[in-house]
C-alpha cells in the first residue's frame, strides 16, 4: 500500500500561526465545488453541499485505494463567502451571503475518476435535488493568512488583523473572504474549532 501524505506536501497551505498572518502562493488546484446562498447556520442547501463534498471525497478515497493501492486523507472542508457588493459583506446579514463549499482533491486522480464517484453518490443519495457539484482548478495566487481559534461568530477581530496585515503591506484585498476548517466542523465544539482564514490580495 502506497500512502501519499497530502497534508504534509501542501503543509504551507494548510498550517496557519494564530498570532502572525502569514503570505503564502497558492496554486491552481483541484477541488470539488458546491455553490449556494443564505445562512449556513439556517441553510438545508449547505449542509446538503457539505455531506455530499464529503461523501464523495470519501468515496473517491477508498475506491483509489482499492482499485489502486494507494491511500491518502480526505482533505480539510473549505468555504468561500462574499457578496455581490463586499462593502455590504456582513455577519449580521448571513441570508445574503453567497458561498462556494469546497474540498481540495490529489492532482494524481484524473477528472473522470472523480466525475464517476460522483455519478455513483448522486446515485445512491436520497436527496430530492442532489446538490450540483463541480471539479474545477482553482488558484488563488498571493495571499495573506491566520488561524482563528473559537467560534466562527468570534471571527471578526481576527479577520480585521488579517485585513491590517495586508493593509500594511501596501496591498489591496482582491477576491472572496476564505476559510479552512481544520478538522470536521459538523464534529467540534465551537470553542475548539480551529480556522485558517485567507485572503487574496494585490
Amino acid at each position: 500500500m502506497k500512502k501519499i501524505d497530502l497534508r504534509k506536501e501542501y503543509k504551507t497551505l494548510y498550517t496557519a500561526s494564530a498570532r502572525t498572518p502569514a503570505w503564502v502562493d497558492v496554486p491552481a488546484l483541484t477541488y470539488l465545488l458546491i455553490d449556494g446562498r443564505g445562512d449556513p447556520n439556517t441553510s438545508a442547501a449547505y449542509k446538503q453541499a457539505v455531506g455530499t463534498l464529503y461523501s464523495v471525497s470519501y468515496t473517491l478515497k477508498f475506491a483509489w485505494k482499492k482499485e489502486k493501492g494507494i491511500d491518502y486523507p480526505v482533505m480539510a472542508l473549505e468555504g468561500l463567502w462574499w457578496t455581490d457588493n463586499m462593502r455590504e459583506f456582513s455577519p449580521e446579514r448571513k441570508g445574503d451571503w453567497k458561498w462556494t463549499a469546497m474540498i481540495m482533491q490529489p492532482e494524481f486522480i484524473p477528472r473522470p475518476a472523480i466525475l464517476k464517484v460522483i455519478a455513483q453518490v448522486k446515485d445512491k443519495s436520497d436527496f430530492a435535488d442532489f446538490p450540483r457539484v463541480r471539479v474545477e482548478k482553482f488558484k488563488e495566487g498571493r495571499c495573506a493568512q491566520v488561524l482563528h481559534l473559537g467560534p466562527y461568530s468570534q471571527e471578526g477581530p481576527t479577520v480585521q488583523r488579517l485585513h491590517d496585515f495586508i493593509a500594511a503591506a501596501s496591498c489591496k484585498l482582491r477576491g472572496k473572504h476564505h476559510e479552512i476548517y481544520l478538522g470536521d466542523p459538523r464534529r467540534s465544539a465551537p470553542e475548539k474549532l480551529r480556522t485558517i482564514l485567507r485572503q487574496p490580495a494585490a
